[in-house]
Parts: C-alpha cells; structure tokens; sequence
C-alpha cells in the first residue's frame, strides 16, 4: 500500500501530464498555423509521449489499490510572438515536470518506498531526456531558423520524428 501523500502526488503529476500533453498539442496547432508540419509533428508525438505518462501513472497507482483523481486541465495561455517561443516555454515547462518528478522520487526515499523509486527511476531517465530534447530544438533553431532554408531542413527532421510508445513495464 502506498503512503497517502505519495499517492495524492502521484494523482497529482497523472494530472501535470495531461496539462503537458495539452500544452504539446497547443505548440502542433500553433505550428500547423504557422505552415511548419514538422514542428506541429513534433509536438503532436510528444503530447502522445506525456498522455503515456500519465496512464502509465495511473496503472501503477491503480496495481497500488488506489484511486485516481483527474483535475480540470486549463487551456494554455501562451502568447507566441515567433517560431522560437513554444520551444523556450517547452525547456521550461520540462524543467518544471522535472522538478515535480524528484519531488515524488525524493518522499518516496523518504518514505523507504522503494518500489515507487524503481517506477519512477525510468521518469528521471526521461526527464533528462526531455529536458535535453528541448535544450537541442533551441540551438538548432538558433543556428538554423532564421534562414529561410535553414528553417526548411529543420522542419524536415522534425517531420519524420514518429511516435514509438514507451517501454517501461509496470
């Protein structure tokens, strides 16, 4: 049985997830408005990536014999003023999922709850993942985006970046 402040974080970051999915799915339409298919396409796999999160979440607390508590998720108030923007506002936004992951990672090694680590040593992993996927879109766009053709060759690889669901067993 889980420790009741674990398991009201744990519901509560199955919630951040879902928010991140939807900011993510507010970057693709941005995008897509914007003409840039590769960046929309970018974005539509990663809120794919952070919906996973939260139902791989939501099974562990459920194999736990817990219940899950959703939360209203509130439409993104962004203002993009360039191409550049949704990137800087993902770096941060993963800067603070990553905090929000140690935090349950640290009071489960509080609590000795060792079986909540080991779920959420791969969420780590993945955090210094997304964190470092952020950071590589900002220097590429930084080099490359504000040429015409630069903007067109990053657009491409974005474009063929395709979903592969996580492999994390529960």
């Amino acid at each position: 049985m889980l420790d009741a402040k674990i398991a009201e974080m744990i519901n509560d970051q199955i919630n951040a997830e879902f928010v991140s999915a939807y900011l993510y799915l507010d970057f693709a339409n941005y995008y897509e408005d914007q003409g840039l298919d590769g960046f929309a396409n970018w974005y539509q796999v990663q809120a794919q990536e952070e919906r996973d999160h939260a139902m791989l979440m939501r099974t562990y607390l459920l194999n736990n014999g817990e219940k899950i508590h959703f939360s209203n998720i509130e439409m993104p108030v962004k203002e993009y003023k360039s191409p550049e923007d949704p990137l800087h506002y993902a770096m941060e936004h993963e800067c603070y999922i990553t905090g929000r992951i140690n935090q349950i990672y640290g009071a489960a090694h509080e609590k000795h709850d060792y079986r909540t680590m080991q779920f959420y040593d791969w969420f780590v992993k993945e955090q210094g993942e997304e964190e470092k996927n952020a950071d590589d879109l900002i220097k590429k766009f930084s080099l490359f985006g504000h040429d015409p053709k630069g903007l067109y060759e990053l657009n491409q690889e974005l474009l063929a970046r395709a979903y592969v669901a996580p492999s994390l067993t529960l």
